[in-house]
């Protein structure tokens, strides 16, 4: 193969005397990132975000255009009415009467009357409808949120006034402008750094809290309004001498029978139906006792306003600054909650979702639901999934649930007078046991304790210093262990594996072929300032504790360092002047360092830099492979002149004419091979056997 004419000598055919013979080393020319072919590939393959948007607008017609500001084209253009209508009906119907109750519960687990959960589960899902990407996504009131604007609210105000009401529709708007912006400017991807871990650990913690929250109701008596555990354990105990049976009794059998109905739909499915029924059971049921025997232990629901919601514009404006934090925070739980679930329901039945757009449509979901009396409102995990395998094949399905909504606003209002508050507080604990994972932290604990630490760190901060702060330290860890790992990146030493051309970790293949005075080393991140020096003295490290070799001449000590860069996606300028600091180090100490397979980004910036100059453009290779054998020949070259200097070494040749024939057999045979294959290697080290 003919060298490049951007590679160095020692690139090429190059021929050393190694123990008195030659031997070609074939290497693949290197191209330089700047040649023209190089340059029209590049620009041809990776055209700049900006030029790919404007092509693709370009290229969309006037349905695109629609389909894009309204999602709800993309279903509607294919909707079947004979498949897809009787199955989005009964979708519709049966998360319909369970969004019923559950939305009442959910008001008043945010410390709000019930009827604003129902106008969280109107406005809203009509809205998403149109502009939501998801098909089968459960778009209202949810237990997490809830609690989260009970915490904040409940700081500020009294529950009972009209301002906690006011505060509690402004953060719907503050939370839909949010997410219109964070759709807008494509920012979903923040989110990521929010480890699973804590999410679990968040979440678990938070059921535990809204379980106990609802307990009062169960008992009879009145506790503490609180998002930390020890606040509302002592004020459970100290109000233990108030303890009522009669709701005790009712709440209990509401909350088994609730229990029992989500496991039978879960594990049956022919029994389906019950897991959406059983909220709406508890209702009805615990209506018509109140009704017959009007127990005077049982506190009820009490009058309910009927009629659909007013327009209005949010109040409370100076506010806003107070309610941020909240506000970021359910902006979080809606991206976790909602996108996580819609993108695995769009997986399922088959259909692309755009996790920005899903961000917009829920967002504007929330500021017209504002403007109706609504609180923040987002995907429901438990609805969604009932949506799901109820069949629910658009959008269509959410609309019914509106309408099952209004239905209930306009004429069935006056039913709900009489609910008592035990089975509305038993649907919402029935609703948040699927949230305690507790078997994510055992299979954590199994797997990786650093993530365990996570949980177990971020439940235990949720549970005794209040949400915020839970999330605060669950991210603050997560983004300390990402930055901790990019700051310490794994360095592997790369050996050969036996008969091939592949280079991998010798830790991982300890079979593998290394090669005295030579260490391949592979960073398997990009290099930048944080973690620059942590790379340096682990470089050091592998020059003064010499990685255990079993090919070549042992020369001891390192001749030469290639840097395998195929992971590395990125270097920096501080990595740069790094690398022309560790490079003269080295080239004091008569260390080569060598350049394998970095892309044409990094390739480009290290020309330009001055490394590839500094470093010799023949030190830069397209493989592993060629690297090693150009290095071996310099070190074998060295080697043989020491040997031709040993009168001992000399005198056995000599001496011993068999040890001459096998040296010629040897010798011939190791320059018949091309350095890629196994046969040559063994030749190699019978000769050095020989040799030595």
């Amino acid at each position: 193969m003919e060298k490049s004419s951007f590679a160095s000598a020692s690139s090429g055919e190059l021929t050393a005397a190694v123990y008195g013979a030659g031997r070609p080393v074939r290497v693949i020319p290197l191209r330089h990132p700047l040649d023209a072919a190089v340059r029209e590939a590049a620009a041809s393959s990776s055209p700049s975000p900006l030029s790919a948007a404007m092509e693709r607008a370009r290229a969309m017609g006037p349905w695109e255009w629609a389909e894009a500001a309204l999602p709800c084209l993309a279903w509607m253009r294919s909707y079947r009415w004979k498949e897809d209508f009787q199955a989005d009906l009964a979708a519709g119907i049966t998360v319909g009467v369970m969004l019923v109750p559950q939305a009442m519960s959910y008001a008043k687990l945010a410390g709000l009357h019930p009827i604003y959960g129902l106008y969280t589960g109107f406005v809203p899902l009509f809205v998403y409808a149109i502009f939501g990407s998801s098909r089968q996504l459960a778009v209202g009131p949810v237990a997490l949120v809830s609690l989260l604007v009970s915490n904040v609210l409940g700081g500020i105000v009294n529950s009972s006034s009209e301002l906690y009401t006011e505060l509690a529709i402004l953060l719907a708007f503050m939370v839909g402008i949010l997410e219109c912006l964070m759709g807008l400017l494509r920012l979903g991807w923040l989110i990521r750094f929010i480890s699973h871990s804590v999410i679990s650990g968040f979440t678990t913690a938070s059921a535990i809290v809204i379980g106990l929250s609802q307990i009062k109701y169960f008992l009879g008596y009145s506790v503490t309004r609180s998002s930390k555990i020890i606040p509302l354990v002592e004020s459970i105990i100290a109000g233990i001498d108030q303890f009522s049976w009669p709701p005790f009794v009712m709440g209990s059998a509401f909350l088994v029978i609730l229990l029992i109905m989500k496991k039978l739909g879960k594990t049956n499915k022919k029994l389906r139906f019950l897991r959406a029924s059983g909220p709406l059971t508890a209702v009805v049921l615990g209506t018509l006792f109140v009704k017959i025997f009007r127990p005077p232990a049982i506190s009820v629901v009490g009058e309910i306003p009927q009629g659909l919601p007013s327009f209005s514009i949010p109040r409370g404006f100076e506010h806003l600054m107070s309610l941020m934090p909240t506000a970021i925070l359910i902006t979080g739980v809606a991206i976790l909650e909602s996108v996580g679930i819609a993108k695995a329901l769009a997986a399922k039945n088959g259909y692309e979702l755009d996790s920005n757009k899903e961000l917009f449509g829920l967002g504007l979901s929330n500021i017209c639901g504002s403007f109706f009396s609504a609180y923040p409102a987002t995907g429901s995990f438990s609805r969604s999934a009932v949506n799901h395998e109820s069949g629910a094949k658009t959008g269509l399905s959410g609309i019914i649930m509106g309408i099952i909504i209004c239905s209930a606003l306009l004429f069935m209002t006056p039913l709900f007078t009489d609910i008592p508050q035990c089975a509305l507080a038993a649907i919402v604990i029935s609703a948040v046991t699927g949230l305690v994972d507790y078997e994510e932290a055992i299979f954590l604990w199994g797997i990786d304790k650093k993530d365990f630490f996570l949980w177990a760190m971020t439940f235990v901060t949720t549970l005794t210093f209040g949400i915020e702060i839970g999330v605060l330290v669950g991210v603050g860890f997560s983004l300390a262990f990402v930055i901790h790992e990019s700051a310490n990146p794994h360095i592997a030493v790369l050996g050969r594996l036996p008969g091939t051309t592949v280079y991998r970790n010798t830790l991982q293949y300890p079979e593998a072929y290394t090669y005295n005075g030579i260490v391949v080393v592979r960073v398997d991140a990009p290099i930048y300032f944080a973690n620059i020096s942590y790379i340096k003295d682990r470089l050091r490290e592998y020059e003064l504790k010499l990685p255990n070799s079993n090919r070549g001449p042992d020369v001891g000590r390192v001749y030469f360092v290639i840097l395998e860069m195929s992971p590395v996606t990125y270097i920096d300028s501080s990595a740069v002047q790094a690398l022309k600091d560790l490079h003269q180090e080295y080239k004091a100490r008569d260390i080569q360092i060598a350049i394998a397979n970095p892309n044409r980004q990094v390739h480009l910036l290290l020309s330009r830099a001055g490394i590839i100059d500094m470093i010799g453009a023949g030190w830069c290779f397209v493989r592993v492979h060629d690297a090693v054998q150009v290095c071996l020949q310099h070190v074998q070259s060295s080697s043989s002149n020491a040997i031709k200097l040993s009168p001992q070494a000399s005198g056995n040749l000599t001496e011993s004419p068999k040890a001459q024939q096998r040296y010629g057999f040897l010798r011939n045979l190791w320059q018949a091979q091309d350095g890629n294959g196994s046969a040559g290697d063994e030749a190699q080290s019978l000769l050095r056997q020989n040799l030595v």
